[in-house]
């Protein structure tokens, strides 16, 4: 009985480093984001914080990997430009909810680190106003179908936890266009 005991100890001991070293990013994931958001009308440029959830499934074959995406976030970001007067109006564009589609393909490198590039479909909300000085104005309040491309690396921090960081530029209908650096916090299962 002594000798199972310690033969159980002994493997359970060999058993968990190797256990704790394997990070496979094969399967279902979900995280949260929050980040720096920049967004770009007319000229204009302004800064805000971008916050989200997301989720995707991922399959690893060897180093390559390959995935797809889906992310719901939000900004209070507003960019404007122009001087405010009869002759040259302010224009203003304020994002609020940002979906987006993709897919995303990566190299694993070591054990536990991704490095990934991504592209899809982004859909954003942005009420667009004018604002003269007396007067503002709704121009458009509506949604703009856009494209966005993304580079980021991805950390197993255990088997089943991951931290990120990732940057994604999106271009948007009618002249507007996103820069965005987000760090995230996810589980796969």
């Amino acid at each position: 009985m002594r000798n199972l005991t310690l033969a159980l100890i002994a493997a359970t001991t060999v058993a968990t480093p190797a256990l704790a070293q394997e990070a496979p990013f094969t399967g279902a994931r979900v995280e949260g984001i929050v980040g720096w958001d920049r967004i770009g009308a007319n000229g204009g440029h302004d800064d805000d914080v971008n916050y989200g959830v997301a989720g995707g499934y991922d399959v690893q074959r060897g180093g390559l990997l390959v995935g797809l995406e889906g992310e719901f976030a939000d900004s209070n970001v507003k960019a404007c430009a122009g001087a405010q007067t009869a002759l040259n109006p302010r224009l203003c564009a304020k994002a609020a909810r940002d979906l987006y589609v993709g897919g995303r393909v990566g190299t694993v490198v070591g054990s536990n680190v991704l490095l990934y590039a991504k592209a899809g479909y982004t859909n954003a909300r942005f009420k667009l106003t004018s604002d003269n000085g007396t007067t503002e104005t709704t121009l458009d309040r509506g949604n703009f179908d856009g494209v966005r491309v993304g580079a980021g690396a991805e950390y197993a921090i255990g088997p089943n936890s991951y931290v990120k960081a990732e940057y994604r530029y999106s271009n948007y209908e009618d002249g507007l266009s996103r820069n965005q650096v987000v760090g995230g916090f996810g589980f796969r299962f």
